[in-house]
């Protein structure tokens, strides 16, 4: 970031230090040229033509370097039949005359033809005077050594401020930017304090630019911290659940029970149960994670409706509602938890299941009702225990209300129980976040 900006600062200073030097040195340039202009300009006014038909003037110029020998201004009348009328700062010295110019406008040049090393600016201009048929050329000239003293001057001065100008605003950036990146170093340190066991989160205050990443940067520890716990508690409740059966069979093994095979089918089943209750926790605590979670709704009620129908054939199954509503759930547990709704609705109702799903302040709402005998009010929260079965003449684990309840709450949802006003049966309400 320091290099980019300091090499785009030069780029930017170069240019405008560049175009600065030409308007200064122009401005130098003209006002060098105004004065040689007025000079000339005086010379003509002051020109006359005496008796022999040359060139003198009425009155002296009144700049006292022309009568100084070598002062570097220096003026020339030339003639054509006649000798050159020059300053006495010439000396011994002739202006070239160039060539005559096709019009009567004034000229100007820089010149090296004294060889000296000694520059010259050149003004020139032909002219007829009154009373003479000659056509004068008339030359003023001075010595750009101090034209070029100024100018070189004004360029050190620009170069020296520009650089001093182009420092200050590269220290500027950097120390803009280290101290801009500052909060970040110090997330850094507060990671390393983490990794050390010195803290559990992110802390001191942060500038409002970095404060909302601080933030999420917690609530991402938050939450693997929740699931890790959630995943040691899991565990621990499937070594707890797995404990008891293990315990009986290698009872009934001990003892040498005459019906250990009956035993051991019996604790393996409840065993599978166990385990596959929380392989789906597990699974739904897994997705969860990902931000991207996202379900549409419709395809999986029609997946749903199609295997249930294919279980119950002599149920009838109608569902109603929006086609283009998504959850926040992955299509997997949102079939999961779908299917074990509406199979029991088709298993423990009278023949009849009726699913709507509709859009409901920010969630999605499934109504999965049936017209059976229902559950009373006092044994609704007790049907979502593990292993909690109403209706035992039918087959099942007691697992499928429990799977439900645990996805949905992992999914930031809701389950509730109630009487169906429709069917007269039960009426499942399940509302998951939408997408």
């Amino acid at each position: 970031m320091i290099a980019i900006a300091a090499a785009w600062i030069m780029v930017l200073l170069a240019g405008g230090g560049y175009a600065l030097d030409r308007v200064l040195t122009s401005a130098i340039a003209s006002n060098f040229d105004n004065q040689l202009d007025f000079l000339l300009t005086t010379m003509m006014t002051s020109a006359e033509i005496g008796p022999e038909g040359e060139v003198t003037f009425n009155r002296e110029l009144a700049d006292q370097r022309f009568l100084e020998p070598g002062s570097g201004l220096y003026y020339q009348i030339s003639g054509t039949g006649y000798e050159a009328f020059r300053s006495r700062s010439l000396w011994d010295r002739t202006l070239r005359v160039t060539a005559p110019h096709p019009d009567m406008k004034t000229h100007s040049y820089d010149s090296r033809e004294f060889g000296s090393g000694e520059r010259l600016r050149v003004m020139e201009r032909d002219v007829r005077l009154p009373g003479s048929p000659v056509r004068w050329k008339f030359q003023i000239a001075q010595s750009r050594a101090g034209l070029d003293e100024q100018i070189g001057a004004l360029r050190r001065v620009l170069i020296r401020s520009f650089l001093l100008l182009g420092a200050g605003l590269i220290i500027m950036v950097a120390l803009q930017t280290f101290y801009g990146l500052l909060p970040l170093r110090k997330v850094r340190l507060e990671i390393q304090r983490m990794r050390a066991g010195k803290t559990n989160r992110v802390k001191g205050d942060m500038p409002a630019e970095v404060a909302p990443m601080v933030e999420e940067l917690n609530a991402l520890i938050a939450h693997n911290d929740r699931q890790a716990e959630e995943a040691r508690r899991h565990a621990g409740n499937l070594a707890h659940a797995l404990k008891t059966p293990l315990t009986v069979i290698m009872n009934a093994a001990a003892a040498g029970q005459a019906d250990l095979g009956e035993t051991v089918i019996r604790e393996a089943r409840t065993m599978r149960r166990q385990v596959d209750h929380h392989l789906a926790r597990a699974r739904a605590v897994g997705r969860r994670g990902s931000a991207h979670s996202r379900a549409e709704v419709w395809p999986s009620v029609e997946a749903v409706e199609r295997a249930v129908a294919r279980l119950y054939p002599n149920v009838r199954l109608d569902v109603d509602g929006p086609k283009d509503l998504s959850a926040h759930i992955e299509r997997q547990d949102l079939d999961e938890i779908l299917g074990n709704l509406v199979e029991n609705a088709a298993k423990y109702g009278g023949g009849s299941v009726f699913v709507t799903v509709a859009a409901q302040a920010g969630f999605v709402e499934f109504l999965v009702e049936d017209d059976g005998v229902g559950i009373p009010e006092s044994d609704r929260i007790r049907i979502f225990d593990r292993g909690v079965r109403l209706d035992s003449g039918k087959p099942g684990t007691g697992l499928g209300l429990a799977i439900v309840r645990d996805v949905a709450e992992i999914y930031e949802g809701t389950v509730s129980l109630e009487e169906s006003e429709d069917l007269g049966g039960l009426l499942v309400r399940l509302r998951l976040p939408a997408a």
